[in-house]
Parts: structure tokens; sequence; C-alpha cells
């Protein structure tokens, strides 16, 4: 007796159908995926040329927009340079020392540049940046051979005055506030009101004194007398410089270098300044040189758009660094 079996016909034809449905599948799913890597490949292409084209116009308007002020194509006419320093003095801004001193060089270097006025309107700022550029003007005015002149609109004050003592002569209107030869530090104390409040502050430093401008806790008297020395210290240096850039023209009092201020009529009867006039008179009469040609290099809105088009790249290339295989 022979084991039972199926009948071949009918079992050859049960396999089959599953099979041909099986590979159906699998081809469906194959272009699928296909269709969906081609899809995200185009977007990624789109989303890059997108991304050039901005930061060729970008590019364009810095190339186009960039200002220099009124330069005429040939700069070797005899003209008077004109540099402004206006708003605060820090990095970073329009008056930092990093734009005010790449516009002095430009400036020094053209052969028609027979004087320089620096344009001040500035409450102050920086010490740092105020003396970078204290330094650079007379290091430009030996190598030059040529004059530069302060001229003074509403307000030449502390580290402005820093720069302007370094001029070989300083111009103000009778109006104009000029002075306050001091330092400061400022900041807030809230210990007091924390008590009151019932506020504990939680501050863990490495170091003794590492906290010791937090607004949150006690000074002591030893952090107290730390930072004024280094006031001091800044304030002495201050002090050479206008001795130094105003020499036996200053007439010393004790008001002098206490940080106050004055009106430019005072400032000039007390040495501080040399006499009352505006840009336009010293161009024509001091230095001989009506035209006047601005050099004051700015970082305008392209520059801006640019720098923060460049951030935004940058953190994009580092998030898809990170999340590609084998980089967490």
């Amino acid at each position: 007796m022979t084991d039972p079996q199926f009948p071949s016909g009918p079992t050859q034809d049960m396999d089959a159908t599953p099979t041909n449905a099986a590979t159906w599948e699998r081809a469906t799913l194959e272009r699928l995926a296909m269709a969906t890597l081609v899809e995200q490949r185009q977007a990624r292409r789109w989303r890059n040329a997108i991304r050039i084209a901005w930061l060729v116009f970008i590019v364009a308007l810095v190339w186009f927009g960039w200002e220099r002020g009124g330069a005429p194509a040939d700069v070797s006419k005899p003209h008077t340079a004109v540099i402004e320093i206006k708003g605060e003095i820090a990095s970073g801004g329009e008056a930092s020392a990093e734009l005010v001193l790449s516009s002095m060089r430009s400036a020094f270097e053209d052969e028609g540049t027979k004087g320089l006025v620096l344009l001040i309107n500035s409450p102050g700022g920086s010490p740092v940046q105020a003396g970078m550029i204290n330094d650079e003007i007379h290091r430009l005015k030996a190598k030059y051979n040529k004059p530069v002149y302060a001229v003074v609109e509403e307000t030449c004050a502390s580290a402005a005055y820093y720069i302007a003592v370094a001029t070989d002569k300083i111009y103000v209107d009778k109006a104009s506030i000029v002075g306050s030869i001091g330092v400061l530090m400022d900041g807030f104390g809230f210990t007091g009101l924390m008590d009151k409040l019932g506020v504990e502050r939680r501050l863990m430093t490495a170091g003794e004194n590492k906290g010791f401008l937090d607004p949150f806790s006690p000074q002591t008297d030893k952090q107290r007398a730390f930072a004024q020395t280094m006031l001091d210290q800044i304030h002495q240096q201050f002090i050479a410089a206008v001795k130094t850039g105003r020499g036996a023209r200053l007439k010393e009092t004790p008001e002098t270098f206490s940080g106050l201020f004055w009106t430019g009529q005072q400032a000039v009867e007390m040495g501080l300044a040399d006499q009352l006039a505006s840009l336009d008179y010293v161009a024509r009469e001091v230095i001989k040189a009506e035209e006047l040609v601005d050099y004051t290099r700015r970082d305008n809105v392209a520059e801006r758009l640019v720098k923060r088009f460049g951030a935004a790249m940058g953190e994009a290339s580092v998030r898809a660094l990170k999340t590609a295989p084998g980089l967490r």
C-alpha cells in the first residue's frame, strides 16, 4: 500500500498564485520607494538652489550697497578726508576700533588726502576701543605725515574725548558737550530685596572672587577695593593720554579729571579744545582742501543680512553633521 499523496496538478497551481502576488507587491514597493527617494532628492536640490540664490543676492547687495561715503572716482585730487565717529564706541558697533581704523588707513593711503577730520558725536564707550584708536592715530600721523583734526558736533565725552586728544587740534561748537574724563563700572545689588522676599541665592563658584560682580551676592570690602584699583588704573591711563595729547595747551584744575563735562566754549577756555569751528571751516581754512570725501566704513544692512545668513547656514551644517550616521 502506498502512502496517500495530494495530486500533483492542483498543488502546483496553489503554489504559483502566492509567489506572483509577492513579486508584484515587492515591485510596487520598490517603485514607491524609488519615487519617494527621487522626490526627496529633487526637494533637496531646490532647497540648495534657493539658498545659493539668496547668498548670491545678498552678496550682490553688499557689493553694490557698500557704504564708503561720497568718495570720488579719482581720490588723487586734493580733498579733506572725513570719518564719522557716532554713537557708542564699542566692539561690533559702527564706532568700533575695527571700522574706524580701517577707514583711517584708507584715508591716509590715498594720495589726494591733505588732512583727515574725525567728525565726532559720541557719549563715549569702551576705553579699550578708544585706546586702540588713539594709538593708531599717533602711528598713522607719523607714518604719513598728514594732519588729523577732531571736529565735535553735539557730544565728545569720555572714550570719545580719549580719541579726540590724539588729534592735532580739537574744534568744537560753543554748545558742544566736551570732557567727562573718568571711568565707571556700574551694576545693581538686590541682596536686601532678596532678604525681604525670603529668596535664597544659590551660587556655586570655583574661585573665591569669581562671583563678586553677581548682583544677587553681597560685595565685600576687599572686592570693592579691587574694583576701585582697576578703575583708578584705567583713569590714570586716560589722564596720561589727555596730557600727552593736549600738552601745554591744557589748563589743568582740580576738576579737569573729575569726570565733569563742559560746553564747547568752556572747553576752549580750559584748553580741552582749541577753537570754535565747523567741519567746512576746517576743510577750507585749516586743511586748505574744500572737497570733502567721506571714508566712513559702515556695517550696512546688506552686511548684517550676510552675517545672519552665514550664521544660519553654519548652524544648519552642524545639525546635518550631527544627524549623519555615526556622528552623534
